[in-house]
């Protein structure tokens, strides 16, 4: 049973990290981190239940936010002092390494990593 759990997370996992990648690459950065202020994304995502959702989001706010020097929007702040409980790793990464058993990784980005998401790229969008 855990095995379907994990294949579900995983597919859950991928889809939303491929909708707000896509949502980035077709808004431009500014008008996107807008967009997660104005409708409040990670707070509703967070009283949802949703803590990936949230926790990539913020991730992502704050990651925009360091690279245009703009400052990071305290709504989230009690947010910030929390992360996953298990590491998410994106999903090629994991199945590169079991084929070719690279163990050797770029740098995640730091945002992210420090709400125990392993992200590398958010540009990397089909």
């Amino acid at each position: 049973m855990e095995t379907v759990y994990n294949y579900v997370m995983e597919k859950y996992i991928s889809v939303f990290k491929s909708r707000i990648c896509h949502s980035l690459k077709e808004m431009g950065d500014i008008d996107f981190m807008l967009d997660v202020i104005k409708k409040d994304r990670i707070r509703t995502a967070w009283d949802n239940k949703s803590y990936f959702e949230a926790f990539y989001t913020l991730a992502m706010l704050d990651y925009l936010s360091q690279l245009h020097n703009i400052p990071l929007c305290t709504r989230y702040n009690d947010i910030r002092e929390r992360k996953l409980s298990e590491p998410v790793y994106p999903t090629g990464l994991l199945l590169l390494k079991r084929v070719t058993r690279d163990h050797t990784q770029n740098t995640p980005l730091s945002e992210f990593q420090k709400y125990n998401i392993y992200e590398y790229n958010i540009r990397d969008v089909c």
